[in-house]
């Protein structure tokens, strides 16, 4: 732990000017007020924050900011109160602290809501100043660092996927890569042991056979260069284990096939030796077409500029190479933090780009699932660029299409879409759009949202967006269902029931008007016993209590009593995103929302479906492909037993030597335990792929 004058020396070390006094009272101050605390490793508790503000120095972080890590705990967990932070360190250092402290928990919350509710107040916090998100990624970074110290695995795992879930990728999104690798590596190790254990292992095989392969590919690129006269530092790294594993399971690679576990980094004075570098390399090695990226001319939206190419290293090695100038490469391993040194005039003010979108969909989420989903889409995927006819400039992620980027230029406008002009040529809205793409909108005042653009929108913004403009389209048409099933109540009342008793109940069941009470009914928010009592009380002391049905799982956005089945072409489990097809005379299909055969249902109308609460149980199925040798069968049976998964159905598929191909029909609880199961699948030796069918 870094003792007071050594934190002090070390601020004044880059900020002469500094107040030494303001410093040391801060210092003391956690120390007195966390007092007696202790954390689970045995430390003293004041040894976090501490550490916290040591992470800050080390970013080069204004006063106020190390400040703030320093005081960052107090408000919650002692006596202290944000008037005595004012009082003693300022208003500036008393905001950032509000904005920073954690937040009391929420017992009576299910977890998913108080995370939704914990990241709505993030958000709202550190638009009004980034430097709360600095403190906090660093609070992260250091409570991963001493995770391990926590007996409990399942509070163990709930950290880890929250760590993953959001701060790393928000991490990422302000272009502090190297905070995001540590935060996914250390989430890694918890989430996937396995996984991480079998990788990490095979690296080490790696390492011990490499009889120094990376300096020497170093020493080759350096030379090639050099020889050209370029003044350039060059050095090799390992991918860290997480991304390897991220790229096996996104492209259904066994470790072997991953071919650029190796990364080079080159170094140059300026931008024009940057484009000179790449096209020696080009020139001195074969490169891989397609795997060219240029974030010089066009950054990405966190600031990140360099240049991406993959290269042969003896005809059949792939080595990735990324080349950038010094200033460059300070700025991209610590991002937006590199904006906030002491020294620097131009500090972020306000809310960038890619925040404004995560304000507005936490103004247009309509609960903590929906919340959670689209802020995760907003953070997360690589980006593409795409331009509008007068050559503004729009990333978005891979894989968005014209919807998209309509809802990327303005809210209105995506709304409003009716088609639109790729490249100059009329296209589908579903198309996917490319690097380069020039996108001209074709717009209609009359127009509205489709309920059908959720099968393709890949932005957390459009989906947001998009659902709550059917909501309050479908809103009239659930009040109507509503007022139908009212009226047949009110047949089975002993009086006539007129308006007047109607506003009476309404207000009996606490609604602001009909309308609301309407909606209620409609939406199977009230029972039947519970709305003819209060249309006219102590009508219903002498009718026969309604039988409870009970059911693991319930489907929200069906009105009472409508009968539904889960598809089986795709298999949706609770989780999943999910849209019904609903026909005349028959049971609503719930399937997941990529699911193919929804092209099928051009004759159903779409209904925007989501699991009820506490929904488990349900049956996913998989493709599993076991290399043919012995035990590998029984392998595979006990990734399912470790994960208390129950076969329902195994069918051998395929016999293709040296591979057999089963179908696995598996209850399980939810996305996440199949996800987990389908991750065990994937790190096992006697698994060559696996996927959801």
């Amino acid at each position: 732990m870094l003792r007071q004058y050594e934190l002090v020396e070390r601020v004044k070390a880059y900020d002469p000017n500094a107040d030494e006094a303001l410093l040391n009272r801060a210092y003391v101050y956690t120390v007195q007020k966390h007092g007696s605390q202790m954390r689970a490793s045995g430390d003293p508790y004041f040894s976090h924050p501490v550490e916290v503000a040591g992470l800050m120095t080390d970013l080069k972080l204004d006063q106020e900011t190390i400040i703030t890590a320093l005081l960052h705990d107090t408000v919650e967990d002692t006596l202290a109160t944000i008037e005595d932070i004012e009082l003693n360190f300022g208003k500036e250092v008393a905001r950032l602290v509000d904005g920073v402290t954690k937040l009391s928990k929420i017992e009576q919350m299910p977890e998913n809501e108080r995370a939704a509710e914990n990241l709505r107040k993030f958000l709202l916090a550190m638009s009004e100043d980034l430097r709360v998100l600095l403190v906090k990624l660093a609070d992260r970074l250091h409570n991963m660092r001493t995770l391990h110290h926590i007996k409990k695995p399942e509070k163990r795992q709930r950290i880890a996927r929250e760590t993953m879930d959001i701060y790393a990728p928000l991490a990422e999104r302000v272009g502090m890569y190297e905070y995001m690798r540590e935060m996914q590596l250390l989430a890694f190790q918890q989430l996937e042991p396995e996984a991480y254990t079998t990788i990490t292992n095979r690296l080490d095989q790696l390492r011990q056979s490499d009889m120094g392969q990376v300096d020497r590919i170093a020493l080759d690129i350096k030379q090639a260069l050099s020889g050209a006269g370029l003044d350039v530092e060059v050095w090799g790294r390992e991918k860290h284990p997480y991304s390897i594993w991220k790229k096996m399971a996104e492209r259904h690679l066994p470790f072997e096939q991953v071919s650029d576990i190796m990364a080079f980094r080159v170094l140059t004075e300026n931008a024009e030796d940057c484009y000179r570098a790449l096209g020696i390399l080009h020139s001195a090695f074969q490169f891989v077409p397609g795997r060219f990226k240029d974030y010089i001319s066009t950054p990405k939206n966190n600031g990140y500029k360099s240049l991406h190419t993959t290269l042969f290293y003896d005809k059949s090695m792939r080595v990735e190479v990324q080349i950038r100038t010094r200033e460059m490469h300070q700025r991209n391993e610590f991002g937006l933090a590199a904006h906030w040194a002491y020294k620097q005039g131009d500090r972020p003010d306000g809310a960038v780009g890619w925040l404004r979108d995560l304000i507005e969909i936490v103004d247009a989420s309509h609960d903590a699932e929906e919340l959670l989903e689209h802020t995760k889409l907003a953070i997360y995927q690589d980006r593409i660029f795409a331009f509008t006819p007068k050559g503004a400039l729009f990333q978005l992620p891979k894989g968005a299409t014209a919807v998209d980027f309509a809802f990327a230029v303005h809210t209105d406008l995506g709304a409003q879409t009716v088609g639109v002009k790729i490249n100059g040529r009329h296209m589908p809205l579903r198309t996917p759009l490319a690097n380069g793409d020039v996108v001209e909108l074709i717009k209609s005042t009359k127009a509205q949202p489709q309920l059908s653009w959720l099968g393709f929108v890949v932005t957390g913004k459009a989906r947001a967006a998009i659902r709550r403009s059917v909501r309050l389209k479908e809103r009239d048409e659930v009040a109507e269902i509503g007022q139908k099933l009212f009226d047949e109540m009110a047949e089975r009342l002993p009086t006539k029931v007129g308006k007047k008793a109607m506003k009476q109940a309404a207000d009996r069941l606490d609604f602001d008007s009909v309308e609301d009470l309407m909606y209620a009914i409609g939406s199977s928010k009230l029972g039947d016993r519970e709305v003819m009592e209060a249309i006219v009380p102590g009508s219903t002391a002498d009718m026969p209590e309604e039988p409870s049905q009970e059911r693991a799982i319930s489907i929200k956005g069906l009105t009472a009593g409508v009968a539904f089945d889960l598809a089986e072409c795709c298999h949706p489990v609770p989780g999943d995103r999910i849209v019904g097809l609903r026909r005349v005379g028959e049971s609503v299909e719930v399937h997941a929302i990529d699911c193919l055969q929804l092209a099928n249902g051009v004759d159903a109308d779409w209904v925007d479906l989501s699991w009820g609460e506490h929904s488990h149980g349900a049956v996913g199925r998989l493709n599993v492909v076991l290399y043919n040798r012995p035990g590998t069968l029984a392998e595979m049976a006990g990734v399912f037993a470790r994960n208390n998964a129950n076969v329902i159905n195994l069918e051998l598929t395929q016999r293709d030597d040296p591979f057999h191909t089963y179908e696995v029909d598996l209850e399980v609880q939810d996305l996440a335990h199949l996800t987990r199961i389908v991750s065990s699948l994937r790190a096992s030796d006697a698994v060559a792929q696996t996927d959801r069918t």
